[in-house]
């Protein structure tokens, strides 16, 4: 489906990286070999043997925590969790695949490949110029940044911190807007109109509609079938699919004459969303709307007005739209009240009672006809003149335990009186809800506001409450689990490092690489929609295992040169950053490009939510890639330094 492909185009990138690292250093390798004297040369398996061995731990190491770093995702519950559980699975999958390739395959095809004199001739950036100059630069860049190593960090530290502040401006949403090319929009008139009238309302909205010119048409479906699996509305509902093609206006302006039309209509109460869309919010909350406001009590009509309170209060909340009560209203009703004593008195049990309430006015099904293949159901009931009337009710006959007949006046009162026309519940308490829609702004500031009000200016009557629903409360959930399961993967992450290092200082070295990566994606997000939701949270988790392989790859690098040669502490940094400098920007660049066409097509249908997560990888990606070049060789002079005085 859309999010296991989009965990592989998430993973091409990625996929490639082990391979890059291993070639990158076998032909290093084999390059070092080929200028040593012919007598003193080692043979070319041993040596690409020995290169892959070298980097292999590195490797399977980065490659471990990159999947660790994906546990939460698989944590997730509810809707959000079957949604984003493909992808991960494809994402981890792959990736695993890739490290077998890597491990098995890669060094092969190096064996035959990579040992021709006119590959091993050139040095070890290759007749790449740009290569070799990027490397001069940087390899010269790297003393100034050991001296200045300090006011670096500082640097580094205030941009984290600028980014945090960032960060918690942002919006925050449950998914971002879907853009599905069809907009889908209920209605529902006043209960107890008939199918002719509500079609008749419903009509001038399909001429409005029609007027807006991206609208292609309009197919409205209005009332319900008797047993129609959806038991939503009535003969006052609608439902209206309009597909629409956008051409010169934006999405904004024709979602405003979309509203702006159908606001002049009235006797319905209008919710404007799309397929998916709607379908998601009543999964979440129960209505077909962003946000649920829930009022529990015992009076309906009690809770009809303060349901109204709280929409006249709120209506001036910047972003809300399509702002609606739910229907409630008094419709005539005939009750008919048993009157014990009587039935006893009568020997008329109590479900006879009833059961004869039911056959005898409304009807009970004792039989098919069948006709022309066709079957009818056989319905048992008095005949219409016994029960048009409360005075026709009151004198039907009922039988007695003697066999005699008795009117039903005499062990019952019909009366007559008006009651709502629905009573909604949730878990087991009465239900009234106050629904709308947020344009223009993201749900979790407008709820925060609409409490706020709320709390401000309605007093809620005892032993009444009010619960807000919708896909806000989704997103609260989601990001508190993940939050608490990215805390127990970044943990497992420091025991891996500190498995790899045997070091506590070398483990928290390469996890500087998280907040460095962070600096980027919050940037990220920030020039683009502004927007924090679940799919820019996974995004940020993926970064996290993706940018600790460039610390992997340059502390290990050092380590390696500090146990096999003698040289100063300055000149083991300079040569191990250049030697990884090559797979580091290799690998960086992959993933990037990788993911370039999900970042520039977020509005295209079907990827909405990987396009959140490219657009944070991209730029956690720039900014981790560019800073660990240097802050990871600046702290890791820091560090060892310490150690040397100690």
């Amino acid at each position: 489906n859309t999010m296991s492909l989009g965990g592989m185009a998430i993973a091409i990138g990625v996929l490639v990286d082990d391979a890059i690292i291993d070639v990158e250093n076998v032909l290093k390798r084999l390059k070092q070999n080929y200028r040593k004297p012919k007598g003193k040369r080692e043979n070319s398996l041993t040596v690409i043997y020995q290169a892959s061995v070298e980097i292999r731990s590195s490797i399977v190491q980065a490659t471990l925590i990159i999947i660790v770093a994906f546990i939460p995702l698989f944590f997730l519950s509810g809707m959000e969790g079957r949604m984003l559980l493909p992808l991960g699975l494809t994402f981890i999958v792959s990736l695993f695949a890739s490290l077998l390739v890597a491990l098995t395959l890669t060094p092969v095809m190096s064996s035959y490949l990579l040992i021709s004199d006119k590959q091993l001739k050139s040095d070890d950036h290759g007749n790449n110029k740009l290569v070799q100059k990027v490397n001069a630069v940087y390899s010269r860049s790297l003393k100034s940044v050991i001296r200045q190593r300090r006011p670096i960090i500082g640097v580094s530290v205030i941009l984290l911190i600028g980014a945090i502040i960032i960060f918690a401006r942002f919006g925050n949403s449950f998914l971002p807007e879907f853009n599905e090319g069809t907009l889908t929009i209920t209605t529902v008139g006043l209960p107890g109109i008939s199918i002719d009238e509500s079609n008749r309302i419903t009509s001038k909205i399909d001429e409005a509609l029609l007027k807006i010119p991206e609208v292609k048409y309009v197919s409205r479906r209005t009332g319900r079938a008797e047993l129609n699996e959806h038991s939503h509305g009535g003969s006052n509902s609608s439902e209206i699919d309009v597909p629409y093609t956008l051409n010169e206006r934006s999405k904004d302006e024709f979602m405003k004459e979309v509203r702006n039309r159908l606001g002049k209509i009235y006797g319905m109460s209008i919710n404007i969303g799309q397929p998916l869309g709607h379908r998601i919010d009543h999964m979440l909350s129960g209505t077909r709307a962003n946000i649920a406001i829930k009022i529990f009590g015992s009076d309906l009509s009690t809770m009809y007005n303060l349901a109204n309170e709280i929409k006249s209060n709120i209506e001036g909340v910047d972003g809300l739209v399509d702002l609606n009560v739910e229907q409630l209203v008094e419709i005539p009703q005939i009750q008919i009240r048993p009157r014990r004593e009587m039935l006893a008195r009568y020997g008329i049990p109590m479900n006879k009672f009833v059961e004869y309430v039911e056959t005898a006015i409304a009807g009970k099904k004792v039989s098919e006809v069948y006709e022309n293949n066709l079957n009818f159901p056989l319905i048992l009931r008095y005949d219409e003149s016994f029960r048009n009337k409360i005075e026709a009710i009151q004198n039907s006959y009922i039988d007695t335990y003697t066999g005699g007949k008795i009117p039903l006046r005499f062990v019952a009162d019909v009366v007559s009186f008006s009651g709502p026309n629905a009573i909604n519940r949730e878990n087991v308490q009465r239900k009234l809800v106050v629904s709308a829609n947020v344009a223009g702004r993201d749900v979790g500031s407008v709820v925060d506001e609409i409490k706020e009000t709320i709390s401000n200016k309605v007093v809620v009557p005892d032993n009444y409450f009010i619960h807000y629903g919708g896909q806000f409360e989704s997103a609260q959930r989601a990001s508190q689990m993940l939050l608490f399961t990215s805390l127990l993967a970044i943990l497992i992450i420091y025991v891996i490092l500190y498995q790899e290092f045997k070091s506590a200082s070398l483990a928290g070295l390469v996890l500087i690489n998280l907040p460095l990566a962070v600096i980027g994606g919050v940037l990220a997000i920030w020039f683009t929609s502004n927007m924090l939701s679940i799919p820019a949270i996974i995004g940020f988790i993926t970064l996290f295992g993706i940018a600790t392989r460039n610390g992997i790859l340059l502390v290990s690098r050092y380590q390696h040169i500090r146990r096999d040669e003698e040289i100063s502490l300055q000149e083991t940094i300079i040569r191990g950053s250049s030697d990884r400098l090559n797979p580091i920007l290799m690998t960086a660049l992959a993933s990037a490009l990788a993911l370039i066409p999900l970042a520039l097509n977020g509005g295209k249908p079907g990827n909405e939510i990987q396009s959140p997560m490219a657009i944070v990888i991209l730029g956690g990606l720039f900014t981790s890639t560019l800073l660990n070049l240097f802050v990871i060789p600046a702290v890791y002079y820091i560090i060892q330094t310490k150690k040397a005085r100690l």
